[in-house]
């Protein structure tokens, strides 16, 4: 029988436990042997799924559910050629993040349970049903707000202040955790506005779509929010002062990225604080980072935040959000435009929510991933225990994750837990994140009209932006497309294969050239595709089988493993090491 690991009360095992939710291994070449082809039946039956039981039922059928589906892809296709989507998520993490997961590029390292494939809605023909649904009904359901009535209110945070009883977890009548109040409601700055036309705090941010499966083309669109503490919003005064808010905004931007940050020109003498580091209180137009504690040299924000760091009750830290830091993401359905373009549907498939709850220092952190690297040599089939519940979220390296998904009629509701087990494997324990987020480190950084920043999709798409280069130069996308051999993990993307690739599997010079200065060309889906997309995911939906997967497919995949052995090469053997932190 697997061993559990269970929470100690220490902080260096609480943060340990967070790193080791890892998916624990990329994918694996295999071969046919290894392969147990299961009737469609006895796929459904593994995990039996009652879709009607409360959502506070603390039932976790899938154990492993932390390991994404994207880790058993296989990485040697029909011809043995081996693809490595593996290394845009396990890579050499940048510090503080001191997961280095690279060899997990290179063999198959899942624990004991998680061997058998337990994503079963990967291996299911939804031509049937897909096409029992007409485009015109799936265009009226993905046009129809989920989160936003006609009369401008919040459907779900209404639903949650009163609360049904199927979501009590308490039994106290009151919902403990995160209740939406955002409007989507965005001015020219990207600034989140109330009806009343007041800041929630929110602020949108334009970036660079992780790699393959957040791509629209495979499935979803999707937008973040950020929302610093009051104090780092406030003046001196304690009062709202959305020029002080900004420049805070601008310094953990300048933390996290680890890199001089541009700014509106503003005087220093009225913050008193030498932004541009230049050695006078003058005029500045940018943050200079310069941030060695040790060596005398930090970052100061402004405003109340200011005082508070002053004070020591705020630390600034490279590579690290402040205390109180949230994040806003919705996961969206695609609308396909009449221009042959798409947009962000007004349907969420999910809302994920996440707050920072303690902060940590860098020896912590350092400890716990060596910590992580000595558990996976202790017992490899040991099975991650998370920390959490469908109210305060599950909890990773100091942050508390949250998530609310579609019930059968389309409406948002809260996550069980074990779907919001399923969230935790991206956020914490590899390489790829910063202060276990994806998107932040991705923002558009140019004050041009081009690539504004601050701003959100509504407002601002991804047509005519140009492919990113990496920290080594490298062109992003048109990398991972030499590495992958494909636009996503499960080389399932007809599409982009026959748009990008010759009958040989050789990339086309002429879809390269035009990827670099647009990468839309390869992340926007057609109208055609789409709508499948939109038809395949609204099907789990009135499923309610998330239990199975979130996967949008029609046709069973065949690029992905049923089953699978341990430490089994992927057939992979030169390690991509860069963690794409994009400047």
């Amino acid at each position: 029988m697997p061993r559990i690991l269970l929470n100690l009360p220490t902080i260096l095992t609480v943060v340990a436990l967070g790193m080791l939710l890892s998916c624990r291994g990329g994918s694996s070449s295999g071969d046919s042997s290894h392969e147990t082809v299961n009737d469609e039946t006895s796929r459904l039956s593994r995990f039996p799924y009652d879709a009607d039981y409360p959502v506070t039922d603390s039932r976790v059928l899938n154990p492993t559910a932390y390991i994404t589906s994207q880790c058993y892809t296989k990485t040697t296709d029909e011809n043995d050629n081996v693809h490595n989507p593996c290394y845009s998520c396990h890579t050499t993490g940048k510090e503080p993040n001191y997961v280095i997961d690279s060899d997990l590029q290179t063999a198959y390292r899942l624990p004991g349970p998680a061997l058998v494939n337990p994503w079963s809605n990967l291996f299911l023909d939804r031509s049937n049903q897909v096409d029992a649904l007409s485009d015109q009904e799936i265009l009226d359901y993905v046009r129809t707000s989920n989160y936003i009535a006609e009369d401008g209110s919040l459907i779900l945070a209404d639903l949650l202040h009163h609360l049904p009883a199927n979501w009590d977890l308490h039994g106290d009548g009151q919902w403990n955790g995160y209740i939406p109040d955002s409007y989507f409601d965005f001015d020219a700055e990207g600034f989140d506005r109330d009806p009343s036309g007041g800041y929630t705090g929110w602020r949108a941010f334009a970036y660079y779509p992780f790699l393959g499966t957040f791509w629209p083309t495979n499935g979803s669109t999707d937008d973040v929010l950020i929302r610093l503490g009051a104090e780092f919003r406030e003046n001196d005064q304690g009062v709202f002062d959305l020029r002080i808010y900004k420049i805070n905004l601008a310094i953990v931007e300048a933390l996290i990225k680890q890199h001089d940050i541009p700014i509106d020109v503003v005087n220093e003498q009225l913050l008193g604080v030498d932004l541009d580091k230049d050695g006078v209180l003058a005029s500045a137009d940018h943050i200079t980072y310069d941030w060695a504690p040790a060596e005398g040299r930090n970052i100061s924000f402004v405003g109340r935040a200011r005082e508070l760091q002053n004070k020591g009750q705020v630390t600034p830290a490279a590579g690290l959000f402040p205390m109180g830091s949230e994040f806003l993401h919705s996961v969206r359905y695609i609308d396909p435009l009449p221009d042959g373009s798409i947009a962000m549907a007004a349907r969420m498939k999910e809302l994920r929510y996440a707050r920072k709850v303690t902060e940590y220092p860098y020896y912590v952190l350092e400890q716990a991933a060596q910590q992580e690297v000595r558990e996976r040599v202790l017992d490899p089939d040991a099975i991650r225990q998370v920390s959490g519940d469908i109210e305060k979220g599950m909890f990773t390296q100091g942050w508390r994750y949250q998530g609310f998904i579609e019930d059968r009629n389309g409406d948002l509701r809260p996550q069980t837990k074990e779907e919001s087990l399923f969230c935790m494997g991206c956020h914490s324990g590899i390489g790829a994140t910063t202060d276990t987020v994806f998107s932040f480190s991705r923002k558009f950084g140019d004050t041009s009209d081009t690539l504004a920043g601050w701003s959100h999709w509504s407002q601002q798409g991804l047509t005519g932006v140009a492919d990113p280069q990496r920290p080594d130069g490298v062109s992003e996308y048109a990398h991972y497309l030499v590495q992958n051999g494909a636009g996503d993990e499960f080389r399932a993307n007809e599409e982009v294969l026959s748009r990008f690739f010759d009958a040989d599997g050789k990339l086309r010079q002429d879809a390269l050239d035009r990827l670099k200065g647009d990468i839309s060309y390869l992340l926007y889906p057609s109208r055609e595709r789409a709508m499948l997309l939109n038809k395949a995911y609204r099907v789990i939906v009135a499923e309610q089988s998330f239990v199975g997967g979130r996967d949008a497919h029609v046709a069973p995949l065949s690029g992905v493993h049923q089953q699978l052995e341990q430490n089994v090469s992927t057939g992979v053997t030169a390690v991509d090491g860069v963690n794409a932190i994009l400047d």
